[in-house]
């Protein structure tokens, strides 16, 4: 197993991928450490699920280069399936089977040999909470424990790295939670663990997040590091009383680039630097129109926040370059 810190489990280098004159991956190139939480962050259709799906050697590549565990991810797929466990969005469990019949199932995939079969089916049983439900059929599972039942399916053979593509889409928020409960335990063995996800909330549990827009890495670094350094703007907080109206007053204000519901209040992105006058200047016109300001003052943004203002400034480089080629 790839220990943590010790060497990069996944390596990918200007990685492309073409689906006819549709760039879906465009030279993208990032390490993933052994033992990571590496988040995959951004919106649907960025390109996430294509270049885990080449990572996997599901898909290959038609540009650049990668490595996962050690393996070409060109020429040696079938040795890197053997390295690594992989769970789609819609968890690969056959609904018809009970949940043993799929452990079972997936310990033939595998290949685990026979004296250690009953082990890891109770390993699985008994991480996913379904003792109770061990002959049931899968189809009448709840979506949190299907996922559960999936991850341990993926994982029966102790890869050394799990790829999650959009694992928590469409199951409930306690789910959602209980399931990174197990992600922080596997990572904490030093698992490596490659998450795709466009829950930004989720993002934060990542040791690292990649941000991908349009097939593009934008940015990459720690959630700390991309809210404090990569942030080209400042976000100021707005509780007021009737905040989507409060929204409508001041996005056209002087200094104000966008506003946004966040919570109870709004965020409000301003031009570089926040100074006082434009958080004067919110106050004072909502008061004038009759709005009761509780607060109006700077913070440390969000993740989404971070995201929204990478997109536009992307989409303003990019905007030069469409002109010409238009």
């Amino acid at each position: 197993m790839i220990e943590a810190g010790n060497e990069n489990a996944v390596i990918v280098n200007n990685l492309e991928r073409r689906f006819g004159k549709f760039l879906a991956v465009n030279r993208v190139s990032f390490e993933v450490r052994g033992g990571e939480i590496f988040g995959f962050v951004g919106p649907n259709g960025a390109g996430k699920s294509t270049t885990i799906r080449m990572l996997c050697g599901i898909l290959a590549p038609t540009g650049g280069a990668g490595t996962v565990a050690g393996f070409d991810i060109r020429t040696q797929a079938e040795q890197i399936k053997a390295h690594i466990g992989y769970m789609s969005q819609r968890f690969s469990l056959y609904e018809d089977l009970t949940v043993e019949e799929n452990i079972d199932f997936y310990s033939g995939i595998y290949r685990i040999p026979p004296e250690k079969k009953r082990q890891r089916k109770d390993w699985v049983i008994a991480m996913a909470g379904l003792g109770e439900h061990r002959h049931s059929r899968t189809a009448t599972l709840s979506g949190g424990w299907k996922q559960r039942l999936a991850l341990g399916c993926a994982i029966l053979h102790e890869p050394p790295i799990i790829f999650l593509d959009e694992p928590t889409s469409g199951v409930d928020p306690i789910s959602r939670r209980q399931f990174w409960d197990l992600i922080y335990e596997l990572a904490g063995r030093g698992v490596t663990i490659f998450v795709t996800t466009h829950y930004m909330d989720e993002a934060e549990y990542c040791d690292r997040i990649a941000l991908i827009y349009r097939g593009e890495l934008i940015a990459l670094g720690t959630p700390a590091t991309l809210k404090t350094e990569l942030m080209q703007e400042e976000v100021l907080e707005v509780i007021s009383e009737r905040p989507q109206d409060a929204m409508d007053e001041i996005i056209s204000l002087a200094g104000v680039k966008e506003a946004a519901l966040f919570g109870r209040g709004l965020h409000v992105v301003v031009g570089e630097p926040a100074d006082a006058s434009v958080a004067d200047r919110i106050r004072a016109h909502l008061a004038a129109r009759g709005f009761a300001v509780e607060r109006v003052g700077k913070i440390v943004p969000s993740l989404e926040d971070v995201f929204v203002s990478l997109i536009e400034v992307h989409e303003r480089a990019a905007a030069p370059q469409e002109a010409v080629k238009g």
